[in-house]
């Protein structure tokens, strides 16, 4: 989200802390803080921003955030500092840019940059392609930790994953995906599958 005078306060103690500390290092300096912040007229409620404080031989570079991303993680996930601050700037939202700037280049999920939909379908369209994001953030933290593809682009995972030519059959109670015996990411595809099987509710 864009810069105010009400957030460049919020976030000045760290911008001073991180100054000082690169005054003494020489190096850059990044320092994270959240805080509930609230428009005076869009926003109905409160919502949780994270600041970065980053402190460079260029100078100052404060950065803003804004989500509904719970800072202890998603209920039964073990891995509960996901979206701690830095680790929600870091590893969340600068890989959505990255993700957002190769689905403007190839027709990601919310479609190419050189579309103009009509002013009622931008929204839509912007919230398809968060919802895209978000998705794929889950798919790649639940079902392909500790692969290959656990910190590919989302180009790739869509490339080798989910892009996948497959022969559909329906029947009275099944319904049958037979996978091209030479698609080289055969065990890959399984072992996603199992993991966000595991996670479906039962009944």
């Amino acid at each position: 989200m864009g810069k105010n005078s009400v957030l460049l306060d919020q976030l000045g103690p760290s911008l001073a802390e991180a100054r000082r500390r690169h005054c003494l290092s020489g190096a850059s300096v990044r320092v994270f803080a959240q805080f509930a912040y609230q428009t005076q007229k869009t926003w109905s409620q409160p919502r949780r921003v994270v600041g970065k404080a980053e402190v460079s031989v260029l100078g100052d570079n404060p950065r803003f955030v804004v989500t509904n991303l719970p800072v202890r993680g998603f209920k039964g996930e073990a891995d509960g500092g996901r979206f701690i601050p830095a680790r929600l700037y870091e590893e969340v939202t600068a890989r959505a840019g990255k993700w957002e700037h190769a689905q403007a280049a190839d027709a990601g999920f919310a479609g190419r940059s050189d579309e103009h939909p009509l002013p009622g379908q931008q929204p839509v369209a912007v919230v398809a392609g968060h919802l895209g994001l978000l998705l794929m953030e889950r798919l790649r933290h639940a079902g392909l930790a500790g692969t290959d593809l656990a910190h590919a682009d989302s180009g790739s995972v869509r490339l080798k994953l989910l892009k996948v030519a497959a022969q559909v059959r329906v029947s009275v109670r099944r319904v049958y995906v037979q996978l091209n015996t030479a698609y080289p990411w055969q065990e890959l595809f399984r072992l996603c599958h199992k993991r966000l099987m595991e996670l479906a509710p039962s009944g």
